[in-house]
Parts: structure tokens; sequence; C-alpha cells
């Protein structure tokens, strides 16, 4: 019924005008993103014509005879624009397992957009899965604050303000990511996790430079030496906290309450939807319980995101 296609840069374009104009995709899809780390994955992107007419991508990496939503990315699935019917996006998926059959593959893995980040409503997928039994793999908590419809601060945030203030802190936005990088991100992630930010610093200041209104720091200063920072990526309806960290004084100086204090009713008390993302660990199923507790301070609370899995065969 329909034409599938493997991705190849002769539909760079045609791609990047499909994202743009879909009603549930963001700049994380757009290909200047998609591939600055192309060198640790194989790109299995997709896309879906009708005839001639482009109604669906997926974009997507394979390994091990396995296709997965770009494990490069925060989110993904089947990414439509806002004419699409629900019975075109359940045919859309059968034609695809009936494609990844025929090219070998055993098992597709798909992580979906949380509803939060859709233009309009886009849950076709979600139900398309449920009629192809795909298989429910983890469910991650993203901790959200509605701006339209917040919910009251918490004391305790409001005191870690009150700190930061008589501490004459200060906020700053700015482009360079390396004070960030160097003196409170990377030791506290080696310290505490003994890993390194997803993001190099060479990556994260490419980044920022090809979508320079999307991607946002903000760091926090006490004098000339920083205390905390943030890196924000921001979609049409939603602002994400892609990174949060402070140095070990954080509590006693109120660094990062004063920044997300600042960043939720200033910068973003306008934006429909401010993400701090998930608190989740083990695939899932381990809740870090002190810092959710920190995000429903602020009045966050919790939206899923799914994670499925189909047995091609």
């Amino acid at each position: 019924m329909y034409k599938i296609e493997k991705y190849n840069s002769g539909y760079l374009k045609q791609w990047n005008d499909f994202i743009a104009g879909s009603k549930n995709g963001t700049f994380l899809f757009h290909r200047d993103f998609m591939e600055y780390h192309n060198d640790r994955f194989k790109d299995y992107s997709l896309l879906v014509f009708d005839k001639t007419k482009l109604i669906a991508v997926f974009p997507a990496n394979v390994g091990d005879n396995t296709v997965h939503s770009h494990q490069g990315l925060t989110y993904g699935g089947l990414i439509y624009n806002e004419k699409i019917k629900l019975s075109s996006v359940v045919a859309v998926l059968e034609e695809i397992i009936l494609f990844l059959k025929e090219d070998g593959i055993i098992k597709l893995n798909i992580k979906l957009v949380p509803y939060i980040y859709y233009k309009h409503p886009s849950q076709e997928l979600e139900y398309a899965l449920f009629l192809a039994n795909a298989k429910l793999t983890r469910r991650d908590s993203l901790s959200v604050i509605e701006c339209s419809n917040k919910i009251r601060i918490a004391s305790n945030r409001l005191e870690g303000v009150k700190k930061a203030q008589g501490n004459a802190l200060a906020i700053v936005a700015t482009d360079d990511f390396s004070l960030f990088w160097n003196k409170i991100l990377i030791p506290n992630l080696t310290a505490k996790f003994g890993v390194q930010p997803v993001h190099t610093l060479e990556e994260i200041a490419l980044l920022k430079k090809r979508f320079p209104n999307n991607i946002k720091h903000y760091i926090v200063l006490k004098g000339s030496d920083i205390v905390a920072g943030t890196v924000l990526f921001e979609t049409d309806t939603v602002v994400h906290a892609q990174y949060i960290s402070a140095n070990e004084s954080k509590n006693e100086l109120g660094s990062l309450d004063f920044l997300y204090h600042y960043l939720i009713t200033e910068i973003y008390s306008e934006k429909k939807f401010f993400d701090f993302g998930i608190s989740n660990e083990e695939q899932g199923r381990k809740l870090n319980e002190g810092l959710q507790f920190w995000k429903e301070g602020f009045g966050a609370r919790t939206v899923v995101q799914d994670f499925y899995e189909i047995e091609i065969k």
C-alpha cells in the first residue's frame, strides 16, 4: 500500500522540511542534529511514501539485526503531519514491519515521543502498537510543569532562592559551555556515576551553533566562580532540562533553586510545558527519590514515556 525507503543524503532537504511541518516532530529529528554523532550509530531511518508523497518518517538506527528508534535521541517513533489519519498510521506500521522482515530484521524497538511535545494530538502510533501486540519494555517518568496551570512552588524551594539572594549569586546566559562542562558537569558525573556527559564539549558547542534558538545555556556565579549550570533544549511546546548540575555547595548556596525558580517564573513562564526530564535509573525500574522530590518542589508532576518492542517474526 505504501512505499518504504531507507534514508540517504539525497532525501536530506525533503526529510528536514517534513520534520519542520510535522505535528509530533522536534528539532532533534533534523538531520543536522541526528548526524552529529553518526560515527556511533548505523543509520536505518525510513521514509514512507504514498505514491510520491512523503507521509511519515521513522528516525532509527540498526545493530545486531535489531532496529531501534534512534538511540542517540531522547524520543522517537513515527513522525507524521497533521493530515494523516489513524487507519493510515496503522497501515504504515504494518508496512514497516513487513519491510523489516524482508530485510532480515528480527526485532523493532520504539521509544515514543511524550505527548507534551505534540503540536496536535498524535497518539495514533500508540494504538497501532497495541494492534501489533507490541510489548511494553520500559516506562520512564518525566517531571513536567504545565506552565498555564502551575502548582504552587514549595516553601523549601523558595528558601533556597532566599539563600541564593543572600549569597549574592548571579545568573548568566552564555554560549560558552566550557566552564560548566569542565568545572561542574564532568567532575560531578565522573564522581557520582563514573560516566561522561552524553555530549562532549565540542559536540554541544557544535549543536548550539547549528540550533541557536533551540539550545540555551545558563550558569550561576558567586563572584567570578561558577557554582551551577544547566542546558535547555527548547521546542515549540516544551523547554526541556537536558543537563542540571551544581557543585557541592548547592544546598548551602541555594544555587539550583535560584536558577530554576528564575527559569520557570520569568524566562519560560509562557511556555506550554517545562520538562525536568526523568529521575529514573535501571531502564525505568528505579526512581531517584531525592531528585524527584526536588523537581516536584517546583510543582512538577509525572508524565510517562513508554518504550515498546515488536518481535518481527
